[in-house]
């Protein structure tokens, strides 16, 4: 399933599907992803990370000073300000390369929406095929926000132009990990 997620999620445009087997991996990719970002501790330039299964047991503190702008704490003034939003998903559906989400939590949402860059992290094994399967996993009377996305921010309702990154991140990075695999 994961190719049919990869090719579907990347056919959204601006938008790239990166799998790693372990946790170790996709956060050395991560790192290199935002030194190569040239994320910084400056207003517009820096990262922020919402709460996520995957930072169980990681040191952010020695995490963020590896890299100068990366921030564990999410607020709206930060993440108005923030080049990349890092935020971990539940769900992925094959058929739209979509990603799916309770996103109750505030700073889910926020990480997610108002960043320039999304990296989105998804346990490679909570791929399903579509929204019908979905639903038997995740429900909407369990769950009081669930947010499905598919690629970057789009629209074309102004003199049917196309825009990318109007009403959220111009780029969507998906990360899947093996190791992700099995979270409740």
């Amino acid at each position: 399933m994961f190719n049919q997620f990869k090719a579907a999620a990347e056919a959204a445009g601006n938008t790239e599907v990166q799998r790693f087997g372990t946790n170790a991996e996709a956060f050395n990719f991560i790192e290199g992803f935002l030194k190569k970002e040239e994320i910084k501790d400056t207003p517009g330039s820096y990262a922020i990370w919402a709460d996520a299964p995957i930072l169980k047991g990681v040191d952010t503190t020695a995490l963020a000073a590896k890299v100068p702008g990366l921030k564990f704490q999410v607020t709206r003034e930060l993440s108005k300000n923030a080049k990349i939003g890092i935020t971990q998903m539940e769900w992925g559906l094959a058929n739209m390369g979509t990603l799916a989400q309770d996103s109750s939590a505030v700073e889910q949402r926020l990480a997610s929406s108002l960043s320039w860059i999304h990296i989105a992290l998804l346990p490679s094994d909570r791929i399903v095929a579509d929204l019908p399967a979905l639903m038997t996993k995740m429900h909407p009377g369990k769950s009081n926000y669930i947010a499905l996305i598919t690629g970057p921010s789009k629209t074309a309702d102004i003199e049917r132009v196309l825009a990318i990154g109007v009403h959220g991140p111009e780029r969507l990075v998906i990360i899947c990990v093996d190791e992700l695999g099995g979270m409740n």
